[in-house]
């Protein structure tokens, strides 16, 4: 039980394990089964003749005129029992170069057959048959003295059979004996390395088990990761520290917003408190009203603009989008005695979100008419991949064009007491979009150019 705890189905170690174990019981198995054709056939019968013709190769004793006089009387005596006998399962004999028998086993010149494929001297195998048995033979030659022998090696076909069906049990054991001391011995090895392979991975799993909202700065350590897993690790750890900017991001937004909401709140206390006395001012309870509800219908399409979900994306036309977007802000423009201006080069259009688009430029629009001097013109220019919105006002200086777009962050010289969101939430759509929102100064004035990675369709 505690096995299959440690083990669970979905386990890399079990899952290397199974497959090991599948592999050796294969391996076995056909082990066994290349060992019963084998001996099957005369495939091992031919092999072993081979063997044992060049064995006897090397005990065959010669005269002193170079000669051949059989095998070296040790070495006959350890076989005499295998040529002698009146079932003359096996036999040998002797032949010079043109084919002359040198020597015969007891067998005698009457066990071999005249002629035929036996006399083709050259090392290989043979078939015959003597008295209606058949007879496997090899040719193995030999070099003495500057000549040339072949030493002719045969033996029954019931011989081979009933050496091999006795040696049979015991290779099958053999193999069975070498696959269990394999199969344990690698078994344990694999366990064994498995479980100290995977070690730095539960390791791993308990560190980020750890991490929680109070600890999010804490990083998975790669050190003893396997080279193979260290990816994933490090994809985690970018991960964290993508969710740690985000999370410190949204802890800075709700201290911000509750300070932007705390001083409108408080100001509408003082009117209330001051309609007993009747010194109420209307319209300056109702203006600050009006700012806190600006505030937060901004607060709303900011959270709104930073969930992807919240978009629905199809080909847009940009010229479209803006001149709808220019209509909207006409009056704000009479007011402040501006000019807005759109051109476009071709029709052009994008992949985007068509509500979200429209919010984008009339912030962009809108943040531009704020800032633009009276009896002068805000212009928007659209070609290819890249929209730009201008006003000829006084800009900004070069260190504050990296604060822009953070939030909450409001120029100096702007005729609106806004809550300073309008460039994070273009700043947001348009990295949902992946688009890139950049601001330059255009002497006079700022610019805000928004552009594509590629052109939009």
């Amino acid at each position: 039980m505690r096995f299959v705890k440690l083990m669970p189905l979905n386990s890399i170690s079990l899952k290397v394990l199974l497959a090991y174990v599948a592999g050796m019981i294969l391996s076995i198995t056909l082990l066994v089964i290349a060992a019963v054709v084998v001996v099957q056939t005369n495939v091992l019968a031919r092999m072993d003749l081979v063997d044992a013709a060049e064995g006897l190769s090397d005990d065959i004793e010669f005269d002193s005129r170079g000669r051949p006089v059989g095998i070296d009387s040790r070495r006959l005596n350890e076989l005499a029992w295998l040529f002698e006998g009146p079932q003359r399962e096996t036999a040998y004999r002797i032949l010079d170069d043109a084919g002359n028998v040198a020597f015969f086993s007891s067998a005698g010149e009457a066990f071999w057959p005249a002629g035929g494929d036996l006399l083709w001297l050259e090392r290989g195998n043979f078939a015959f048959e003597h008295e209606g048995t058949a007879f496997f033979g090899a040719t193995e030659p030999l070099e003495h003295a500057g000549q040339t022998w072949y030493l002719q090696f045969a033996a029954s076909a019931r011989f081979v059979d009933l050496l091999h069906r006795a040696a049979f049990p015991l290779v099958v054991a053999g193999i069975v004996v070498f696959g269990v001391v394999l199969f344990v011995a690698f078994g344990l090895c694999a366990y064994i390395t498995l479980r100290y392979t995977l070690k730095p991975l539960r390791d791993v799993s308990e560190s980020a088990a750890a991490i929680s909202p109070r600890f999010i700065s804490a990083r998975l350590k790669t050190e003893a990761v396997p080279a193979e897993i260290a990816p994933l690790v490090d994809s985690f750890n970018r991960a964290l520290e993508r969710l740690e900017r985000g999370y410190r991001v949204q802890q800075e937004f709700l201290g911000n917003a509750a300070h932007e909401l705390k001083t409108p709140l408080t100001l509408i206390r003082a009117q209330i408190e001051l309609l007993d006395a009747g010194k109420n001012d209307r319209d300056s309870l109702l203006g600050d009203v009006a700012y806190m509800t600006r505030q937060v219908q901004q607060l709303l399409l900011l959270a709104e603009a930073s969930e992807a979900h919240n978009y629905h994306f199809t080909t847009v036309g940009m010229q479209e989008v803006a001149h709808d977007a220019a209509s909207y802000l006409q009056r704000m423009a009479e007011s402040a005695d501006v000019h807005l201006a759109v051109r476009a080069v071709g029709d052009v259009k994008w992949k985007a979100d068509r509500s979200a688009c429209f919010t984008l430029l009339k912030n962009l629009l809108e943040n531009a008419i704020q800032h633009a001097p009276a009896q002068t013109s805000v212009s928007v220019e659209i070609q290819g991949d890249t929209v730009t919105v201008r006003d000829r006002g006084p800009g900004v200086d070069a260190e504050q064009l990296p604060r822009l777009f953070e939030r909450f962050w409001r120029a100096a010289h702007r005729r609106d007491h806004g809550a300073g969101l309008g460039l994070a939430i273009c700043q947001e759509i348009a990295l949902a979009h992946g688009w890139r929102l950049t601001a330059e100064q255009a002497e006079p004035g700022l610019r805000f150019r928004l552009s594509t990675p590629t052109i939009r369709w």
